[in-house]
């Protein structure tokens, strides 16, 4: 990739095979090394990558062209990752990966209240990023194809009530009291894991099974940082919830109040 295809917005799409959609990635650094290499991996696994060196220009073509998934790295001009992510969740659910600083779990933790749906630590493994970005795309199918994507006789996952709660997971669609609440992908799969049974206690690693079916390593505070963040947007439509309840020590449980 010659540097003139990397300016403050540069895009580097392998076409598509007949009849298909290749799926779009979109990585922001202003590390150019680092996005050369990543756009070249995952164009090797069959991904279509956008690229862009700054937050500012990003938020922009995110919210205009929305791709299938990004990743952020916290550390750049203009508009940081922590700035981008937060702008980009007032708009959007788009699936989220976190390019961290290797000791820094402030980051991590940080990134993950504002709504990141994972985190991978510098220097990383292209074999662990390409994982991760499978593993969120699986659990982000329903959300994409709106319920259309399978096929005529396959079932539709079956929508959920509970009490005030309601969860369509062919939509991506969760509201309470009617009123509807934006979840992120690793979100919902946690809420769904702990709505499917109220009452039953849940531990970090059971929420993180449920939303990281790949056998990937997620440490047990991400869970922590993610159930903050719904009931901090739940809280947004209704100041007084209180569904998920923490037992200290075993987990997490759902009552339908």
């Amino acid at each position: 990739m010659s540097d003139s295809t990397l300016g403050s917005a540069a895009t580097n799409v392998d076409p598509p095979c007949a009849g298909e959609r290749a799926v779009q990635i979109a990585l922001v650094d202003d590390d150019r090394n680092i996005l050369t290499t990543v756009s070249i991996a995952l164009q090797a696994e069959g991904f279509a990558t956008r690229l862009y060196s700054d937050g500012e220009t990003a938020l922009k073509a995110l919210l205009d062209n929305p791709p299938d998934l990004a990743v952020f790295d916290i550390k750049m001009p203009k508009m940081d990752g922590m700035e981008l992510l937060r702008r980009l969740r007032e708009h959007s659910p788009l699936p989220v990966i976190f390019l961290t600083s290797k000791d820094d779990e402030s980051d991590e933790e940080a990134g993950l209240e504002l709504g990141a749906d994972d985190y991978i630590a510098k220097p990383f493994s292209l074999r662990l990023l390409v994982a991760r970005i499978r593993a969120i795309l699986r659990r982000a199918e329903p959300v994409a194809g709106g319920g259309n994507a399978a096929d005529p006789g396959e079932p539709q996952p079956a929508s959920l009530s509970r009490g005030r709660l309601f969860m369509d997971p062919a939509r991506h669609h969760v509201t309470w009291d009617g009123q509807p609440v934006s979840l992120t992908v690793t979100e919902f799969l946690i809420l769904e894991a702990l709505a499917i049974r109220p009452g039953v206690i849940k531990s970090r690693n059971q929420l993180m099974d449920a939303a990281y079916p790949d056998d990937i390593f997620v440490d047990d505070r991400t869970v922590d940082s993610h159930i903050k963040r719904m009931r901090r947007k739940f809280r947004m439509v209704d100041p007084e919830f209180a569904a998920i309840d923490t037992l200290y020590g075993a987990g997490y449980s759902f009552t339908d109040g």
